[in-house]
């Protein structure tokens, strides 16, 4: 997705704007994909786990309005009416809020497993 250095460089500000807002609402296994080798859909997928509705979509709100505070805004999103999957596509990024049973039965750590884990430290 990112074609050069200047678009990786916003796609990890991006993820690390949402990691940040993630974890500031005590999100669970918070994990980082790159994928953009193995695929043109995004650069980074950043997933994440809440343990209940209500926090997964307190998890997307604070997402939604920290990536807003810097400029980023959401394309689109799928799941929030169910909060079991919300799906938040930012272009070079896409975040996944899942609840528990939902992260393990997708388990999309697996289904990417081409794409290689970035710990958020090198962001």
């Amino acid at each position: 997705m990112a074609e050069n250095t200047g678009d990786r460089k916003r796609a990890h500000e991006m993820a690390r704007i949402a990691i940040h807002a993630l974890e500031d609402k005590k999100a669970e296994d918070v994990h980082i994909l790159d994928i953009g080798e193995v695929s043109v859909l995004a650069d980074l997928f950043v997933i994440a786990s809440g343990k209940n509705l209500k926090q997964i979509q307190a998890l997307k709100e604070n997402v939604e309005e920290e990536m807003e505070k810097a400029g980023f805004f959401v394309k689109h999103i799928e799941g929030q009416d169910t909060a079991h999957w919300i799906l938040m596509d930012y272009g070079d990024v896409i975040i996944h809020i899942f609840d528990e049973e939902n992260r393990l039965f997708y388990n999309l750590e697996r289904i990417w497993r081409d794409g290689k884990p970035v710990d958020a430290g090198s962001l």
